[in-house]
Parts: structure tokens; sequence; C-alpha cells
């Protein structure tokens, strides 16, 4: 129930007890007494102008709440607006002041020995202490009308259920629920119970077959039960869409290989697939009992699902950490399994405070990529034993490997350099080394384009005076390698001057 609600039920409550408790004063016989104070009469004792008892409840019809404590002015003032002629100060004599709204009602002052008793007496009626009745007819027909223009039924009945008083509202929802009984609770309320637990949920079936669901508050008073029913049908829909909600995503999910764990905003368990059974071994009905989130792990830990932590507080403090982080979206883990499985644990944020943690098992595409990996420094090793010198370019003139002779002949390190070598940047470093030669262009082009290709050759002449033969050719997926041939030659030292004379 929300605060403005139970502000509503607050304010209905004091207001309806009111009502309620003139409508029971207004069905009983009148009292025998016609002129004196009759034992059912509700009075006040004041001693030195200080209220010391009164009737229970008095105090709240006169707007005064308790009444003990208060003085005789705040009390004439209060009684003046409902009693002619009521004394600014206490009488010496006894005094009887007729009612402003009631023919027959009055209000007695009476001095005693120490103290002063103060009787009130409504419409002839006997007023029975328990169930002190309102003075004042115009303000019982405003808090009438309060009561039944509320929105909500509100009916009062006794210990044993008996409808006593209800609003308007709650006669017309008697009327819509067919009940025979005029009387009759409309609502029915589980039996026992502390008063005091919070509000009931029930529902009622009406006439036209459709099913409203109300909130019952129930509050104790002198008069009895009082009953308040809001209703909350809107809710009722709302917490039903949200349970067709979470069976579709459940369904839905229930057919991933990934392993899905939603925790709300108090870390409970509320959503999983069956691929998070499997993949966790961890019991169906341990997961459907709504499991904590430190819980969950710990389960995982003991079915060694997870790897085994060095340092057990440690591990729990951790835990804290990998929840702030998943609810950051920055969670992401791979956790390498005693049995050889490797998972990969991601941390996912979602409204409301939950987060869903997603457990893929990825030791397929571990092993492939080990099996790739070993594969690839296989082959680096074999090309690195070439003598010739060896590099190829994908498709878009990036170079993607070469090997050892490649790097010692034109002295650079690809693996090293922080951007990608393009076939520009190749020929224009193997253009410094060489004589000219109008292949050069050739080469990029035949890199870059897309049509088909075959594989051509030329010679090169290296600065050093070295000769090299050029291979280029297509290979798989639009890639291209080129090949240097032949151990590049030293220029010969240029002759003596002397020897040179003798050659003349």
């Amino acid at each position: 129930m929300t605060e403005a609600t139970a502000l509503f039920v607050g304010v209905l409550t004091g207001l309806c007890t009111m009502v309620a408790a003139w409508f029971l004063l207004r069905s009983r016989p009148a009292g025998p007494a016609e002129h004196g104070t009759s034992d059912h009469d509700p009075e006040i004792l004041l001693r030195d102008g200080i209220v010391i008892d009164s009737a229970p409840g008095l105090g709240a019809f006169l707007g005064l709440g308790t009444l003990v404590g208060v003085d005789w002015a705040d009390l004439s003032r209060t009684l003046s607006q409902h009693f002619d002629g009521v004394p600014r100060a206490l009488p010496s004599e006894t005094g009887r002041f007729a009612a402003l709204a009631d023919a027959e009602g009055w209000l007695s002052i009476t001095p005693e020995a120490d103290r002063h008793r103060i009787a009130l007496h409504m419409g002839g009626l006997s007023c029975d202490t328990a169930h002190p009745s309102p003075i004042n007819g115009i303000e019982f027909r405003r808090m009438s009308a309060v009561c039944d223009a509320a929105p909500t039924p509100v009916w009062l009945t006794n210990e044993t259920g008996v409808v006593l008083w209800r609003n308007a509202a709650c006669t017309e929802l008697v009327a819509e629920a067919g009940l025979r009984d005029p009387m009759a609770s409309p609502l029915l309320l589980p039996e026992g119970g502390d008063r005091s637990e919070a509000p009931v949920r029930v529902n009622v079936d009406l006439t036209d077959g459709s099913r409203r669901w109300y909130e019952v508050a129930i509050r104790q008073t002198d008069l009895g039960l009082l009953h308040f029913a809001v209703s909350i049908d809107n809710l009722v829909e709302a917490e039903l869409a949200q349970r067709n909600f979470v069976q579709t995503l459940t369904k839905t999910f229930a057919h991933l290989p990934i392993g899905l764990a939603v925790f709300d905003r108090d870390r409970r368990l509320v959503l999983f697939n069956p691929a998070l059974v499997d993949l966790t071994r961890l019991p169906v009905d341990f997961l459907s009992a709504r499991p904590n989130l430190m819980s969950f792990f710990d389960h995982m830990r003991e079915n060694r699902m997870m790897p085994e932590p060095k340092n057990y507080v440690s591990w729990r403090e951790r835990l804290t950490e990998v929840v702030s982080a998943a609810r950051d979206d920055r969670y992401c883990e791979t956790w390498n399994l005693p049995s050889g499985l490797t998972y990969k644990i991601t941390g996912r944020p979602h409204p409301d405070g939950a987060v869903a943690f997603l457990i893929e098992d990825i030791s397929a595409e571990i092993t492939l990529t080990r099996r790739f990996r070993s594969e690839l420094e296989m082959t680096q090793s074999v090309i690195d034993c070439f003598e010739d010198a060896v590099a190829v370019f994908s498709q878009l003139g990036i170079l993607t490997f070469c090997n050892r002779a490649f790097r010692e002949m034109w002295k650079c390190d690809p693996d090293s350099a922080f951007v990608e070598m393009s076939i520009a940047d190749a020929t224009a470093g193997w253009q410094r080394d060489c004589a000219p030669n109008a292949a050069w262009p050739d080469l990029e082009d035949f890199v870059l384009t897309l049509r088909d290709r075959s594989a051509w050759t030329f010679s090169l002449r290296l600065k050093s005076g070295g000769q090299l033969l050029c291979t280029v050719e297509p290979v798989s997926a639009g890639a291209t390698m080129v090949r240097f041939s032949g151990q590049p030659v030293k220029a010969l030292p240029a002759p003596e001057p002397a020897v040179a004379d003798q050659a003349t």
C-alpha cells in the first residue's frame, strides 16, 4: 500500500468511525432517563480545571484527540461550538446547556468536592461510553457525505464479522457481486490473524463474470473492525503480465546453449534456463529455491565448476567486486576448470538493480584456437627455413606474414612496427635498395587487382651489386606471394692505382 493510500485510509478511519457511531446510536432504543444523567452518558472529569479522565473515544469525536491533560479553556471553546451558553469559567453550581443542533441534547456540568463532572446527552438517547456519539448533526452530515463519496468500499463489522455499517461504494459492490444478504460482507477475508498485519489481498467475482481484486486494510476501533478495500486491479494485471513475460523469456532461453542466471536487486535468483543446470551441475531444486548470489557461487565452487580460490575470504570479497563490475557492464572472465573445460563468464546489468550472468562453454573454441595457433607457429618455422625471402600480402595490400630471410634481406621487422606495412610501403623500401626498375608499379597493381591473375617474374639489381629474381604469384583468398630468389653479391672493391698503372 502506497503512502498516499495509507494517508487516505487514516483520514477515512476517523470519519467513518464517527459516521458509523452515529448510525449505531440512532439504531438503539431510547434510555430510561429523560432529564437526568443516564449511566450510559459519556462523562468528562476535571480537577483544578484540567481533564483527568473521560469516556473512551470522546476526545476523538470532539476533535481534541486524548482529552486527559486538556484545560477547561480549550475544552470550553470546543463544547461551545455544539452547546449554547457554555461558560468560560467552571461554574460553582450545577448547570445544563442545550445542544445547538439537537433539541433533545444537552450538556451538564456538576461541581463535586474537588472536581467537576461533565455529562453529554444527545437526543434523549442512551449513549454508551464505549460508543460515544457525534454531537453535531451538521458535522455528521458532512462526514457522511465524505464517506459515501469515497471511491473505495468501507464497512464496519463486529468481532464475529457481522456488518454494522457500510458506505455507498461498499453497497454498490455488494449489489454487483449479487449477494442476497444486504448486510453481507462484500469480500471474504481470511479468519484470524493479527489486525495490525499488512493489508490482505482478496478478490470478488461479479455477476457479469469479471473478477475484481482488492487490498483490504483493517483497523481496530472502539466500534468494531473498520475495513478499507483499495482496488488493485491494475497491480494484479501488471503482476500477471510480468509472470507471463518471465515465462516467455524462460521458454525462449530454454533452447539456448548459454547458461543464464538473473539475480534481482536483492541478489536472489529469479530466472535460469536448462543450460545453466547442465553447465553448473547444480540441482534444479536448489536453483528453484531462489538462492542468493553468494550461495549460488559457493555451490559452484563445491561442485568444482569454477576455479578453486587460494583464499576463501578474499574470494568472497572479490565476489562483491564481481557484482559491482557486472552492474557496470565490465565483467568478463575466462575460467579454466580442473576438468579441462573452459567457461566464459559475462556479467550484464539489468533494470532496477538486477544482474544477469551468462555462462558459456568455450572449450571447443579454445581447443580450436590453440590448434590454429600451433599450426601457425609450425608454418612460420617452416617458411623461416627457406633460403628465399618470402612475403605474403592480403587482397587489400597489407603484409600478413614474412619469413626470416625476408627480414634479413630488407632489414625490416614488420612484427615490431606500430603500423601495418602495405605494398606501397614495401615497394618504397625495395626501390631504395635497388636500381630503377619499371616493374614496381605493375607489382603494386598486381597485388591490389581483383581480376584473374597469373604468376610472373622480373629481375632486380641491388645497389650493392647483387642480382635478385622476384617471383610474384597469386595465392588463395586474393592474397599475393612475393618471393626474392638469389643471394645479394657485394660489389667488388675498386682496383688500387698501382695495379691500374701496371695494367696499362
